[in-house]
């Protein structure tokens, strides 16, 4: 695990958690060095973060002006989407922490990646342990239940955006997976892709879960029927950060999942 931007996350954590100064560019980061203890080590943020701190721009264009100013040891960057962003930054002189997680194991592998960075590196395991004993629980649950109703695991339908529908890739199927669900749309790993009306009724979905990125739970469940789309499927609108945030939010997610699938025993 390195920290990209000229040091390795190992000297980077040669500074103690109480000295390593810290700009996030990604909401997730954010999130996960707050689950981690270091909020305090947070300096700025961007837009999107849920974080009160000074805001140094948005996700993909960062004020670099404003992040001079501030001087912080560390710089986290995530995604794909901020790759651009965190070469401009290793240009400048920074260092840089870029996670860039695809499936759900490699979710939590991030958070290790940003406790090493940040001095945590003890945090980062403890994590990343709770984070795969909370999913393993959902998973023994979930087992529970299909051996008890001896009935199919559902067909979930997952849609990331709206305009044009988007089916959710990356660690979405994963996390389906995890809380009993079966999601024929995209493979774990994935990039969400775009799919047609007649793809999703032709899968027949026994539950659609709607997150839309950037919209918390604000969307209108009724979409779907204002589109055209005849599913015999229950609805749910989710709070984005759910599941579209790789974080430690994405336990959460999968609970409420499991939920909406099995009930809440």
């Amino acid at each position: 695990m390195t920290v990209e931007g000229g040091r390795t996350a190992a000297s980077v954590g040669e500074r103690s958690a109480a000295e390593t100064t810290v700009v996030s560019l990604a909401p997730s980061a954010t999130a996960t060095l707050a689950a981690l203890g270091a909020g305090e080590r947070i300096e700025g943020v961007t837009a999107h973060c849920a974080l009160d701190r000074p805001v140094v721009g948005g996700w993909l264009n960062p004020d670099y002006d404003r992040l001079a100013d501030l001087g912080p040891d560390l710089v986290c960057t995530a995604d794909g989407l901020q790759a651009e962003i965190r070469d401009d930054l290793r240009d400048r002189g920074y260092d840089v922490c870029h996670v860039e997680p695809d499936t759900l194991d490699a979710v939590i592998d991030s958070f290790e990646t940003l406790g090493d960075a940040v001095g945590l590196r003890e945090a980062g395991s403890a994590l990343a342990v709770d984070a795969r004993e909370r999913i393993d629980a959902v998973r023994r649950r979930v087992e529970a239940a299909v051996e008890t109703d001896g009935r199919e695991r559902p067909v979930v339908y997952c849609e990331e955006w709206g305009d044009p529908p988007m089916a959710a890739g990356n660690w979405v199927p994963d996390a389906v997976a995890a809380a009993g669900g079966r999601y024929p749309f995209c493979e774990p790993g994935a990039r969400s892709r775009e799919v047609t009306r007649e793809r999703v009724e032709r899968a027949d979905p026994d539950h659609v879960v709607v997150h839309h990125c950037g919209r918390g739970d604000r969307v209108d469940s009724d979409l779907l029927t204002e589109r055209g789309w005849e599913l015999d499927a229950s609805i749910h609108v989710l709070d984005d950060d759910l599941l579209n945030q790789p974080s430690p939010a994405l336990g959460d997610g999968i609970e409420t999942l499991a939920a909406l699938l099995y009930g809440d025993g």
